[in-house]
């Protein structure tokens, strides 16, 4: 087996193999896009043509359409092909965007509300919670 092909290669060039194939990219803020990968670099960033954002809430889903996309590579969390067969037979149900959208606020809003009785319940317990929501760098003194 050649090392530079395969599973045993894990730099950017082993996306060689995926190049004009479909593809989903789970990014570090959750969103999922599903697109034709047309070119990447050395730092693994990516270029997908007729991509769709694809929200998923429960057994169903949504897509919203958003053209050619460049993807930073270390925003990258997860990528794959996408059988397009297997696709065909998924169980989830496609909803028109605005529903989706809803039904993503709603979820967010409902863990929001455990996320803060949690909290609460901990705070009177005497622990101290700090929630941050990025990924920053905070300098205690």
């Amino acid at each position: 087996m050649e090392i530079t092909s395969g599973p045993f290669f894990t730099t950017s060039t082993g996306l060689i193999d995926s190049i004009d194939k479909k593809l989903m990219v789970v990014l570090r803020d959750g969103r999922k896009l599903i697109g034709t990968l047309r070119s990447f670099d050395q730092f693994a960033n990516l270029v997908l043509q007729d991509t769709i954002e694809r929200i998923y809430v429960g057994n169903c889903y949504g897509d919203i359409p958003r053209g050619i996309f460049l993807i930073r590579g270390e925003n990258v969390v997860l990528l794959g092909e996408i059988d397009l067969d297997k696709e065909e037979q998924m169980n989830l149900r496609q909803v028109p965007v605005e529903e989706i959208l809803v039904a993503q606020r709603e979820e967010m809003e409902a863990k929001q509300r455990i996320e803060n009785r949690r909290n609460q319940i901990l705070h009177e317990q005497g622990f101290c919670v700090e929630s941050f929501q990025n990924d920053l760098y905070f300098i205690t003194n």
